[in-house]
């Protein structure tokens, strides 16, 4: 009979309240275990940009608790008009995988609250497979993502990689999977991926992973977001990447999300709002260059080292309008400017000595 009891009284809205208590929890000892969480208004903005379509297929390969996998099905039900679209919808719309137990639990549930009846989210490391034997029928039409960052992963992982593109960066791996992961037989099959501004800039492997992306993919727009947006859970500057099949890549746009008046950053207090991301959504049909948009040829961005013969590729390009431009002038000028602060100190030092020797 107390079980009984018990389990009557976990109700959907009982259910609701234990997990959003679980969730802070386990959000509050993030920084203890290196993991962190998207903030909503950036999922909500990933979804809103990507417009998944009824009938598409949805992926997180590294869901956790199931943020963007939520959002995507309710993006998915607004479009559900007939018995067979909801059918579509629960069926075969959303899937994930999840390598740590909590999460992966918190994210069954997160998805079964908010509606899907049967969450199709594996528990298992996505990264445990062979690039090679990824078929046709285990792409997608659409992934959406923010991958660890910075992890390790164990040697049997790597060996499903090709030798020159083995890395200890798990973003990098990730960012290969999901190249891998996305269907070949449709230009419209696309991704949303957030890294780390390391990643941008990234060298060797990290090249080779952005040469294939830019040559295989259409990367066609990197979001570059303020400090802040993932506090308190890390102060590491990210990005968000945006590329689809109808590449290769022959421009790229970046928009640089501003931060608010008078504010130098993100807090855990007083986070970004999904509200602030309408001047990108309203942007995104329509391109023009502004304040927080430019543009950059690939060609501008990828180079052959003259010496190794090495390929780089480097998509940390800097807003030629932003308030730090000045810092990124002609290495002779820059020359020029420290010579000049080195003679004004020199001629402040001497008046100084000449006062002492008065005395």
């Amino acid at each position: 009979r107390e079980k009984a009891v018990y389990t009557e009284s976990l109700t959907p809205s009982t259910l609701s309240h234990l997990y959003e208590s679980m969730l802070r929890e386990m959000r509050d000892a993030a920084g203890d275990s290196g993991e962190f969480y998207t903030p909503r208004p950036v999922v909500r903005f990933m979804v809103e940009a990507t417009d998944p379509k009824l009938g598409e297929t949805v992926l997180d390969p590294a869901c956790g608790t199931g943020g963007f996998l939520v959002e995507s099905f309710e993006h998915l039900a607004a479009q559900v008009e007939t018995v067979e679209d909801r059918r579509v919808l629960q069926d075969s719309s959303i899937f994930g995988g999840e390598a740590k137990p909590l999460p992966f639990l918190l994210g069954q549930m997160n998805l079964l609250l908010h509606g899907l009846e049967y969450p199709q989210v594996g528990f298992a490391n996505s990264l445990n497979v062979r690039l090679t034997d990824i078929g046709e029928s285990d792409r997608v039409d659409v992934i959406l993502t923010n991958p660890p960052f910075g992890g390790e992963e164990e040697r049997g992982i790597l060996d499903g990689f090709p030798v020159r593109m083995r890395t200890a960066e798990t973003a990098l791996l990730f960012l290969q999977l999901i190249m891998r992961k996305l269907k070949r037989t449709t230009a419209t099959s696309r991704a949303a991926v957030v890294v780390p501004n390391g990643t941008l800039s990234a060298e060797g492997v990290g090249a080779r992973v952005k040469h294939a992306l830019v040559t295989d993919f259409n990367l066609h727009t990197i979001v570059r977001l303020p400090n802040g947006v993932f506090a308190p859970y890390t102060p590491i500057p990210s990005n968000v990447l945006f590329f689809d099949r109808s590449g290769p890549t022959r421009r790229i746009w970046y928009y640089e999300h501003p931060l608010p008046e008078g504010r130098k950053n993100y807090t855990k207090t007083k986070p970004l709002r999904h509200e602030e991301f309408a001047a990108c959504l309203a942007w995104w049909p329509d391109r023009a260059e502004g304040d927080c948009a430019w543009c950059v040829d690939v060609d501008d961005v990828v180079a052959t080292d003259a010496a190794s013969g090495e390929v780089t590729v480097n998509l940390d390009a800097r807003n030629p309008r932003g308030a730090d431009a000045l810092q990124y002038s002609p290495p002779h000028e820059l020359i020029e400017r420290i010579v000049e602060t080195e003679q004004e100190m020199m001629d402040v030092l001497a008046a100084i000595r000449r006062l002492v020797s008065r005395e």
